[in-house]
């Protein structure tokens, strides 16, 4: 019965409830997409960072990895102490250069690795990178050089430095790069070796991957007193330093998000004050005919709750369109990894809108509750009697 008469309220006046109900799901589609924002980036970055399970990255002493254009020298000697742990289970060298390509008038970002072992990029088809010519492109390369599988490219890294022939043996999609940037990887001792002697043994980082049930903190603090010309990052101090960096952001988030569960309240307040404004005689019939107040606050409290509800159900779909278009639009900042994410659907989120807004539905509903609860029967009947 309850229901039934806030249903026959909430219809009376459709039109009006109808546009009440878009109101709060734009409010509702806003605060899902901040709510996203607040934790999303930060989920996408532990994943980015662990996507091939490698918890710690090291890199030359006081820098982040690929921040500055230093590297690390004797690259074997820093392996062989690392091998010494046993709770260090796979250690990957990364160089990283710019490649030209002369004869298709092209630079491009070349990361050398051991394909081994490698946490850089997926392999999408083709072989992997090997031996000492055997290159992966991303599908931006093979655009910008009119290449395919099997091509074999001169590359050099300077002018005035010698060439290599490098075959294209796979087309990959690599993880840390950005949106349509121009990626090869390239076996490290061939890399090296392009170099000469300014890059022989040099690696821009490693990254390492500790054993199951270890402490990455406790194997990264054994790293930095073993070899102190480095410095090593868990995951964990990665995520640290991402907050302090990325922490506009979800400053952001919290004030919009509260700016659109504020705008929610206010709108189904209004809605319900002025319905209830509407409905003085009606509601002091029904406590004439004894009907407790415990029941019209009931009523009028669910009504609030329908209508944040219903907006809400429908904010959560235009929600999820706008956090792909917003994602869309801030994914193409520069330097940003391509597999970053500002927006990440969990379903935490959406649960964590949905009751926010059903809370302050109920709240916006309080005070027109109580104010028709408060109504003097007599005295309401007597004036709407006169009107």
């Amino acid at each position: 019965m309850l229901r039934r008469l806030a249903f026959a309220s909430l219809t009376r006046r459709r039109a009006r409830s109808l546009l009440a109900v878009m109101g709060v799901a734009v409010s509702g589609a806003l605060l899902l997409d901040m709510v996203m924002l607040a934790g999303g980036m930060r989920d996408s970055f532990r994943k980015l960072l662990l996507v091939r399970g490698f918890q710690l990255r090291i890199a030359p002493k006081g820098t982040l990895p690929f921040d500055t254009q230093a590297t690390i020298g004797q690259a074997s000697e820093i392996i062989a102490t690392l091998r010494t742990n046993p709770d260090i289970v796979a250690i990957s060298p990364i160089l990283g250069l710019k490649l030209r390509v002369p004869n298709r008038n092209v630079t491009t970002v070349a990361i050398g690795l051991d394909g081994d072992v490698q946490a850089d990029y997926e392999l999408l088809s083709g072989r992997p990178v090997g031996g000492t010519d055997r290159i992966v492109a991303n599908q931006a390369f093979a655009d910008a050089t009119h290449s395919r599988l099997g091509d074999t490219l001169v590359v050099a890294l300077g002018y005035d430095t010698p060439r290599r022939r490098l075959v294209i043996a796979g087309i990959g999609r690599f993880f840390y790069t950005a949106a349509g940037e121009a990626v090869v990887a390239v076996p490290l001792a061939t890399l090296q070796a392009t170099g000469g002697s300014a890059t022989a043994d040099r690696v821009s980082l490693f990254m390492a991957r500790a054993r199951d049930g270890v402490d990455p903190d406790v194997v990264r603090q054994w790293i930095e007193q073993r070899i102190p010309r480095i410095s090593a990052i868990s995951t964990g101090t990665a995520l640290k330093q991402f907050d302090q960096r990325m922490g506009y952001f979800r400053q952001l988030a919290v004030i919009l998000g509260s700016i659109s569960l504020g705008v929610g309240f206010l709108l189904v307040t209004t809605l319900v004050t002025v319905s209830v404004n509407e409905r003085v005689g009606e509601i002091a019939v029904m406590r004439a005919i004894g009907v407790s107040r415990q029941h019209v606050v009931e009523q009028i409290v669910l009504e609030g709750v329908a209508l944040a509800l219903a907006g809400t159900v429908l904010g959560m779909g235009l929600g999820l369109i706008t956090a792909r278009a917003f994602n869309a639009i801030l994914s193409d900042f520069p330097g940003l990894p391509a597999a970053f994410q500002f927006f990440v659907f969990r379903p935490r989120d959406a649960y964590a809108a949905m009751s926010m807004l059903a809370a302050a539905g109920a709240l916006a509903g309080i005070y027109p509750a109580w104010r028709a609860a408060s109504l003097p029967v007599a005295d309401t009947l007597h004036g709407e009697a006169i009107a």
